[in-house]
Protein backbone atom coordinates (compact mmCIF):
# COMPACT_ATOMS: atom_id res chain seq x y z
CA UNK A 1 0.00 0.00 0.00
CA UNK A 2 2.75 2.19 0.86
CA UNK A 3 4.06 1.64 -2.73
CA UNK A 4 0.63 2.93 -4.43
CA UNK A 5 0.48 5.74 -2.66
CA UNK A 6 4.23 6.45 -3.27
CA UNK A 7 3.39 6.05 -7.18
CA UNK A 8 0.15 7.62 -6.85
CA UNK A 9 1.79 10.99 -5.38
CA UNK A 10 4.62 11.03 -7.87
CA UNK A 11 2.09 10.62 -10.78
CA UNK A 12 0.36 13.78 -9.25
CA UNK A 13 3.49 15.79 -9.41
CA UNK A 14 3.81 14.08 -12.84
CA UNK A 15 0.39 16.09 -13.97
CA UNK A 16 1.12 18.86 -12.23
CA UNK A 17 4.48 19.14 -13.68
CA UNK A 18 2.79 18.59 -17.52
CA UNK A 19 0.08 20.61 -17.10
CA UNK A 20 2.44 23.38 -16.11
CA UNK A 21 5.02 22.43 -19.27
CA UNK A 22 1.69 23.03 -21.50
CA UNK A 23 0.40 26.27 -19.60
CA UNK A 24 0.28 28.97 -22.12
CA UNK A 25 -0.45 32.20 -20.79
CA UNK A 26 -1.02 35.61 -22.48
CA UNK A 27 2.11 37.57 -23.58
CA UNK A 28 1.97 41.20 -22.74
CA UNK A 29 -0.09 43.72 -25.10
CA UNK A 30 3.25 46.04 -25.45
CA UNK A 31 5.23 42.82 -26.29
CA UNK A 32 3.20 42.17 -29.19
CA UNK A 33 2.97 45.65 -30.30
CA UNK A 34 6.75 45.93 -29.65
CA UNK A 35 7.02 43.06 -32.44
CA UNK A 36 3.71 43.64 -34.71
CA UNK A 37 2.84 47.34 -34.72
CA UNK A 38 3.93 49.50 -37.35
CA UNK A 39 2.33 52.75 -36.38
CA UNK A 40 0.68 53.56 -33.21
CA UNK A 41 -1.60 55.55 -35.66
CA UNK A 42 -2.68 52.17 -36.61
CA UNK A 43 -4.79 51.96 -33.86
CA UNK A 44 -8.04 53.69 -34.14
CA UNK A 45 -11.54 53.23 -32.59
CA UNK A 46 -14.32 52.22 -35.01
CA UNK A 47 -18.16 51.25 -33.85
CA UNK A 48 -17.28 50.91 -30.42
CA UNK A 49 -14.59 48.77 -30.10
CA UNK A 50 -10.24 49.35 -31.29
CA UNK A 51 -9.18 48.07 -34.42
CA UNK A 52 -5.43 47.11 -35.57
CA UNK A 53 -5.92 48.82 -39.35
CA UNK A 54 -3.01 49.19 -42.11
CA UNK A 55 -4.20 51.74 -44.48
CA UNK A 56 -1.53 52.47 -47.42
CA UNK A 57 -0.98 53.24 -50.90
CA UNK A 58 -2.23 56.35 -52.77
CA UNK A 59 -5.31 57.75 -50.79
CA UNK A 60 -7.09 59.04 -54.51
CA UNK A 61 -6.68 55.54 -55.78
CA UNK A 62 -9.29 52.78 -56.10
CA UNK A 63 -9.83 50.98 -52.77
CA UNK A 64 -9.26 47.38 -51.42
CA UNK A 65 -9.89 46.30 -48.34
CA UNK A 66 -8.97 42.42 -47.24
CA UNK A 67 -10.54 40.60 -44.73
CA UNK A 68 -8.75 38.00 -43.08
CA UNK A 69 -9.65 34.15 -41.99
CA UNK A 70 -10.55 32.43 -39.07
CA UNK A 71 -7.36 33.08 -36.61
CA UNK A 72 -5.98 34.84 -38.39
CA UNK A 73 -4.58 38.63 -38.67
CA UNK A 74 -3.69 41.19 -41.33
CA UNK A 75 -0.44 40.60 -41.82
CA UNK A 76 -1.39 37.25 -43.49
CA UNK A 77 -1.90 39.55 -46.61
CA UNK A 78 1.00 41.99 -45.82
CA UNK A 79 2.89 39.98 -49.34
CA UNK A 80 -0.38 40.86 -51.36
CA UNK A 81 -0.10 44.67 -49.94
CA UNK A 82 3.69 45.27 -50.76
CA UNK A 83 2.67 45.16 -54.21
CA UNK A 84 -0.70 46.10 -54.60
CA UNK A 85 -0.21 49.31 -52.51
CA UNK A 86 1.58 50.62 -55.57
CA UNK A 87 -1.71 51.27 -57.61
CA UNK A 88 -4.25 50.73 -55.06
CA UNK A 89 -5.32 51.83 -51.86
CA UNK A 90 -5.01 49.07 -49.39
CA UNK A 91 -6.73 48.67 -46.24
CA UNK A 92 -6.66 45.61 -44.19
CA UNK A 93 -7.37 44.76 -40.29
CA UNK A 94 -7.59 42.77 -37.70
CA UNK A 95 -11.48 41.76 -36.63
CA UNK A 96 -12.16 41.97 -33.04
CA UNK A 97 -10.18 39.91 -30.63
CA UNK A 98 -7.97 38.68 -33.72
CA UNK A 99 -4.40 39.91 -34.72
CA UNK A 100 -3.61 42.89 -32.21
CA UNK A 101 -7.25 43.95 -32.19
CA UNK A 102 -8.45 43.74 -28.65
CA UNK A 103 -12.36 41.78 -27.82
CA UNK A 104 -14.93 44.17 -28.98
CA UNK A 105 -16.23 45.63 -25.56
CA UNK A 106 -19.87 44.48 -26.68
CA UNK A 107 -19.11 40.62 -26.63
CA UNK A 108 -20.94 40.10 -30.43
CA UNK A 109 -18.82 38.72 -32.81
CA UNK A 110 -22.02 38.18 -34.57
CA UNK A 111 -22.42 38.49 -38.65
CA UNK A 112 -24.68 41.81 -38.14
CA UNK A 113 -21.66 42.78 -36.28
CA UNK A 114 -19.04 41.86 -38.85
CA UNK A 115 -21.02 43.53 -41.19
CA UNK A 116 -21.36 46.84 -39.24
CA UNK A 117 -18.08 46.99 -38.52
CA UNK A 118 -16.44 47.02 -42.35
CA UNK A 119 -19.60 49.33 -43.43
CA UNK A 120 -17.85 51.97 -40.10
CA UNK A 121 -15.12 50.77 -41.33
CA UNK A 122 -15.23 52.17 -44.75
CA UNK A 123 -17.17 55.40 -43.22
CA UNK A 124 -14.18 56.13 -40.41
CA UNK A 125 -11.67 55.70 -43.97
CA UNK A 126 -13.77 58.21 -46.12
CA UNK A 127 -14.34 55.08 -48.32
CA UNK A 128 -17.26 55.46 -50.35
CA UNK A 129 -16.82 52.28 -52.65
CA UNK A 130 -14.31 49.31 -52.44
CA UNK A 131 -13.12 46.16 -53.63
CA UNK A 132 -13.37 43.50 -50.76
CA UNK A 133 -10.82 40.57 -50.66
CA UNK A 134 -11.33 38.27 -48.16
CA UNK A 135 -10.23 34.40 -47.17
CA UNK A 136 -12.12 31.84 -45.70
CA UNK A 137 -14.00 33.44 -42.94
CA UNK A 138 -12.98 37.02 -44.53
CA UNK A 139 -14.69 35.98 -47.32
CA UNK A 140 -18.30 35.01 -46.39
CA UNK A 141 -17.91 38.37 -44.64
CA UNK A 142 -16.90 39.80 -47.94
CA UNK A 143 -19.92 38.91 -49.58
CA UNK A 144 -22.34 38.65 -47.11
CA UNK A 145 -21.31 42.63 -47.12
CA UNK A 146 -21.78 42.74 -50.74
CA UNK A 147 -25.37 41.56 -50.77
CA UNK A 148 -26.54 43.66 -47.98
CA UNK A 149 -24.41 46.85 -48.86
CA UNK A 150 -24.11 46.88 -53.03
CA UNK A 151 -23.71 50.39 -53.21
CA UNK A 152 -20.57 50.14 -51.15
CA UNK A 153 -19.00 47.55 -53.23
CA UNK A 154 -17.01 47.49 -56.39
CA UNK A 155 -15.98 44.02 -56.86
CA UNK A 156 -15.29 41.02 -54.66
CA UNK A 157 -12.54 38.62 -54.75
CA UNK A 158 -13.35 35.18 -52.80
CA UNK A 159 -9.94 33.55 -51.68
CA UNK A 160 -11.38 30.15 -50.31
CA UNK A 161 -14.26 31.60 -49.26
CA UNK A 162 -16.74 30.26 -46.48
CA UNK A 163 -20.29 30.13 -46.41
CA UNK A 164 -21.54 26.99 -47.64
CA UNK A 165 -23.17 24.28 -44.48
CA UNK A 166 -21.28 20.94 -43.82
CA UNK A 167 -21.30 18.40 -41.89
CA UNK A 168 -21.61 19.45 -38.32
CA UNK A 169 -22.41 23.02 -39.16
CA UNK A 170 -25.41 23.64 -40.54
CA UNK A 171 -27.54 26.62 -41.69
CA UNK A 172 -29.39 28.64 -39.13
CA UNK A 173 -28.07 26.89 -36.05
CA UNK A 174 -24.71 28.03 -33.89
CA UNK A 175 -21.52 26.01 -34.56
CA UNK A 176 -20.68 23.73 -31.55
CA UNK A 177 -17.48 25.08 -30.06
CA UNK A 178 -15.24 21.77 -29.33
CA UNK A 179 -13.84 21.49 -25.63
CA UNK A 180 -10.70 21.78 -27.27
CA UNK A 181 -11.06 25.14 -28.33
CA UNK A 182 -12.53 25.92 -24.82
CA UNK A 183 -9.08 23.84 -23.40
CA UNK A 184 -6.80 26.31 -25.50
CA UNK A 185 -7.55 29.55 -23.20
CA UNK A 186 -5.60 27.48 -20.87
CA UNK A 187 -2.92 25.47 -22.78
CA UNK A 188 -1.83 26.40 -26.61
CA UNK A 189 1.65 24.59 -26.53
CA UNK A 190 3.38 26.01 -30.27
CA UNK A 191 4.29 22.52 -31.60
CA UNK A 192 0.56 21.56 -31.37
CA UNK A 193 -0.81 25.10 -32.81
CA UNK A 194 1.60 23.98 -35.95
CA UNK A 195 0.16 20.50 -36.09
CA UNK A 196 -3.30 22.73 -36.68
CA UNK A 197 -2.18 25.15 -39.06
CA UNK A 198 -0.44 22.72 -41.56
CA UNK A 199 -3.61 21.40 -43.25
CA UNK A 200 -3.79 25.09 -44.64
CA UNK A 201 -0.76 24.63 -46.56
CA UNK A 202 -0.97 22.22 -49.76
CA UNK A 203 3.16 22.42 -49.36
CA UNK A 204 3.58 21.71 -45.34
CA UNK A 205 6.97 22.82 -45.45
CA UNK A 206 5.03 26.85 -46.63
CA UNK A 207 4.77 26.79 -42.50
CA UNK A 208 7.99 28.73 -41.94
CA UNK A 209 9.50 28.95 -38.33
CA UNK A 210 8.43 32.47 -38.58
CA UNK A 211 4.60 31.98 -39.55
CA UNK A 212 4.43 29.72 -36.82
CA UNK A 213 5.81 31.90 -34.26
CA UNK A 214 3.43 34.73 -35.57
CA UNK A 215 0.74 32.90 -35.27
CA UNK A 216 1.28 31.50 -31.84
CA UNK A 217 2.25 34.89 -30.54
CA UNK A 218 -0.63 36.62 -31.73
CA UNK A 219 -3.45 33.82 -30.51
CA UNK A 220 -1.93 34.48 -27.12
CA UNK A 221 -2.52 38.46 -26.95
CA UNK A 222 -4.77 38.89 -24.23
CA UNK A 223 -8.46 38.10 -24.47
CA UNK A 224 -7.95 36.78 -28.25
CA UNK A 225 -8.50 32.79 -27.45
CA UNK A 226 -11.42 33.70 -25.41
CA UNK A 227 -12.62 35.58 -28.40
CA UNK A 228 -11.94 32.99 -30.69
CA UNK A 229 -14.29 30.75 -29.13
CA UNK A 230 -16.69 33.11 -28.73
CA UNK A 231 -16.30 34.46 -32.34
CA UNK A 232 -17.28 30.55 -33.67
CA UNK A 233 -19.88 30.13 -31.34
CA UNK A 234 -21.56 33.14 -31.94
CA UNK A 235 -21.44 32.15 -36.12
CA UNK A 236 -24.47 30.97 -37.69
CA UNK A 237 -24.31 30.17 -41.54
CA UNK A 238 -27.56 31.97 -44.04
CA UNK A 239 -28.18 29.71 -46.78
CA UNK A 240 -26.65 31.67 -49.78
CA UNK A 241 -28.68 30.59 -52.20
CA UNK A 242 -31.24 33.86 -51.80
CA UNK A 243 -28.31 36.10 -50.99
CA UNK A 244 -25.36 35.45 -53.95
CA UNK A 245 -27.35 36.04 -56.89
CA UNK A 246 -27.97 39.63 -55.48
CA UNK A 247 -24.54 40.42 -56.26
CA UNK A 248 -24.38 41.55 -59.52
CA UNK A 249 -20.73 42.87 -59.22
CA UNK A 250 -17.38 40.97 -60.63
CA UNK A 251 -16.60 38.10 -58.51
CA UNK A 252 -12.98 36.67 -58.77
CA UNK A 253 -12.94 33.15 -56.99
CA UNK A 254 -9.00 32.03 -56.12
CA UNK A 255 -9.09 28.29 -54.94
CA UNK A 256 -6.17 26.18 -54.10
CA UNK A 257 -6.98 22.48 -55.04
CA UNK A 258 -4.85 20.57 -51.91
CA UNK A 259 -7.36 22.76 -49.70
CA UNK A 260 -8.02 20.55 -46.52
CA UNK A 261 -10.12 23.22 -45.20
CA UNK A 262 -12.99 24.52 -47.27
CA UNK A 263 -12.79 21.58 -50.74
CA UNK A 264 -12.13 23.31 -53.84
CA UNK A 265 -15.80 21.77 -55.21
CA UNK A 266 -17.92 24.21 -53.57
CA UNK A 267 -16.27 27.00 -55.82
CA UNK A 268 -18.80 25.35 -58.47
CA UNK A 269 -21.93 26.65 -55.60
CA UNK A 270 -20.27 30.02 -56.12
CA UNK A 271 -20.03 29.77 -59.62
CA UNK A 272 -23.70 28.68 -60.23
CA UNK A 273 -25.22 31.31 -57.86
CA UNK A 274 -23.49 34.30 -58.36
CA UNK A 275 -24.74 36.45 -61.68
CA UNK A 276 -20.82 37.45 -62.91
CA UNK A 277 -17.64 35.38 -61.75
CA UNK A 278 -15.01 32.99 -62.96
CA UNK A 279 -12.44 30.82 -60.88
CA UNK A 280 -9.00 30.25 -60.85
CA UNK A 281 -7.39 27.62 -59.43
CA UNK A 282 -3.69 26.47 -58.10
CA UNK A 283 -3.15 22.62 -58.34
CA UNK A 284 -0.30 22.90 -55.82
CA UNK A 285 -1.65 25.34 -53.30
CA UNK A 286 -4.11 25.03 -50.42
CA UNK A 287 -5.99 27.24 -48.49
CA UNK A 288 -4.09 30.55 -47.76
CA UNK A 289 -2.57 30.24 -51.17
CA UNK A 290 -1.66 34.34 -50.02
CA UNK A 291 0.53 32.94 -48.07
CA UNK A 292 1.43 29.71 -49.07
CA UNK A 293 2.65 31.71 -52.98
CA UNK A 294 2.05 34.75 -52.47
CA UNK A 295 3.07 36.39 -56.26
CA UNK A 296 2.26 33.08 -58.01
CA UNK A 297 -1.65 33.75 -56.30
CA UNK A 298 -1.47 37.69 -56.94
CA UNK A 299 -1.01 37.63 -60.92
CA UNK A 300 -4.79 36.28 -61.68
CA UNK A 301 -5.88 38.83 -58.89
CA UNK A 302 -3.93 41.81 -60.46
CA UNK A 303 -5.02 40.83 -63.80
CA UNK A 304 -8.90 40.85 -62.59
CA UNK A 305 -8.48 43.90 -61.07
CA UNK A 306 -6.90 45.68 -64.23
CA UNK A 307 -9.92 44.04 -66.52
CA UNK A 308 -12.52 45.05 -64.42
CA UNK A 309 -11.06 48.54 -62.81
CA UNK A 310 -14.02 51.19 -63.66
CA UNK A 311 -13.95 54.99 -63.35
CA UNK A 312 -12.11 55.98 -59.57
CA UNK A 313 -14.85 57.64 -56.92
Amino acid sequence: MKTIGILAALGGIGLVGLGWWLWTPDLPRGVLEARYLTRPGDMIDVAGTRLHVRDTGPRAAPALVLLHGFGASLHTFEPWAAELEKRYRVVRFDLPGSGLSPPDPSGDYSEARNLALVEALLDRLGIGRATLVGNSVGGRIAWRFAAAHPARVARLVLVAPDGFASPGFEYGRPHAVSPVLHAMRFVLPAFVLRMSLEPAYGDKTAMTEALAVRYHDLLRAPGARTATARRLAQTVLADPAPLLPRIAVPVLLLWGEKDAMIPVANAQDYLRLLPDARLVTFPELGHVPHEEAPLRSLAPLADFLAATEGPRR
